[in-house]
């Protein structure tokens, strides 16, 4: 029997002309089109058709976090362009907290053209409510390809976020080949964003427009909302021959206990919007597995390995599997579980929570593709065949698609 991690990513590769990427979006967001896939056969809809293309015992699943502007550039006095770009908080660890902080905090960062920075503060001089404020970056420690930076700033009245909202850019993903421009604030944000901390969007949710989401309420079929940071990995290529040597980047996830108790009922199918939300629904089977085993797990504990998913026994329910964490946060007083995964959705997974998929069409060789490709039972090439051939933009701001979970022989 052959191991999931023994995959050979050049199996996932197709070829992918520059001109499918979609370099902006459609105007309106819920104009773009809509390739549904479900046993086998695949329809072209437009997005504004997905409220009556749903079943009515149906639960949809966004991810409501929102993308920083997490680009700062310095240019040293010799004239080099440093560009450190902030990956996730390290103190306060917290997302909420370090983008609140005053007057310093530190992040694990990579940096743009290191080798010109080999010693000494990096500085910008800018101008806040008329009066001259100092942000100065601080190398530390390397950590693989990222640095841990300490940012320090001369002005108590202003927070970290704040200053990246004055003077970073938005990273857009680097396969557009194009600058960040203006319009990039509004459409690369979903419209029902809301906790500050991801470095890319949860792209699956560009489609959907305050319209689409009031159609979805007047058919009855629930919204539910969970948090997952989308870090820098997401775009992290896979280098090695099998995706055994693929390391996967840590994702910092926050579920509510309302949702836990909703996805205690599995009466209604599950459509998690985005691989994020896909990543952190399954994942919460597995913190719940770990519970049930050790009910006095830490909470580093409860981080989701890469692999646990195909080392250890799925010997629970859905519902056993949320009652565990519900009895959990019982334990400790929490309204809210907050935890990390690191979890590879590849051939070989078998889902435990997630019945359909929004998404939209991945890069070659990517990790993203190997979940798609898990879900629908190998049926990929199929589906990405049809979308080439059927004129579907691809990636970020390209099209979307509803994939319902294929059971098949992997």
């Amino acid at each position: 029997m052959n191991r999931t991690q023994d995959i050979r990513i050049d199996d996932y590769a197709y070829e992918l002309p520059d001109e499918r990427i979609a370099k902006f979006p459609v105007t309106p967001r819920d104009s773009s089109r809509l390739l549904v896939y479900n046993d086998g056969v695949q329809g072209s809809y437009r997005f504004t058709d997905l409220p009556g293309l749903l079943p009515d015992d149906t639960m949809l699943v966004f991810n409501n976090t929102r993308v920083i502007q997490a680009r700062l550039r310095f240019r040293k006095e010799t004239g080099a362009l440093i560009e450190v770009f902030c990956l996730e908080p390290l103190q306060p660890v917290d997302y909420a907290l370090s983008l609140q902080s005053t007057t310093t905090c530190r992040w694990m960062c990579l940096i743009g053209n290191a080798r010109k920075w080999k010693t000494g503060d990096l500085s910008l001089t800018f101008e806040h409510e008329h009066r001259p404020l100092m942000l100065r970056a601080r190398k530390g420690q390397v950590h693989g390809d990222g640095y841990e930076i300490e940012f320090v700033w001369d002005d108590a009245s202003v927070t970290f976020g704040e200053l990246l909202e004055t003077l970073g850019e938005l990273p857009i993903p680097p396969y557009l080949n194009r600058k960040t421009e203006e319009s990039d604030k509004t459409t690369y944000q979903t419209v029902y964003s809301k906790i500050e901390g991801s470095v890319a969007a949860p792209t699956a949710g560009l489609h959907f427009t305050p319209a689409v989401l009031e159609a979805l309420h007047s058919r009855g079929i629930p919204c539910e909302e969970l948090t997952l940071h989308v870090g820098a990995g997401t775009f992290k290529p896979v280098k090695s021959e099998t995706i055994e040597g693929h390391e996967m980047h840590t994702e910092y996830i926050s579920v509510s206990r309302a949702l836990i108790e909703t996805l205690r009922d599995t009466t209604r199918r599950v459509v998690a919007v985005g691989t994020t939300s896909v990543r952190t629904l399954e994942s919460l089977y597995y913190i719940g597995l770990t519970l049930s085993q050790h009910p006095d797990a830490t909470a580093e504990e409860l981080r989701v390995k890469q692999w646990q998913p195909y080392e250890e026994e799925a010997r629970l329910t859905r519902s056993e599997a949320m009652q565990q964490i519900a009895a959990y946060l019982d334990r400790t007083g929490a309204d809210r579980l907050v935890s990390a995964t690191r979890i590879i959705i590849a051939p070989g997974y078998r889902f435990k929570v997630v019945d359909g998929i929004i998404t939209n069409f991945h890069q070659p060789r990517s990790t993203l593709l190997l979940l798609v490709s898990a879900f629908v039972g190998g049926d990929w090439r199929a589906i990405y065949d049809y979308a080439l051939t059927h004129d579907y933009r691809f990636l970020s701001y390209g099209d979307s698609s509803l994939l319902w979970r294929r059971e098949a022989a992997q």
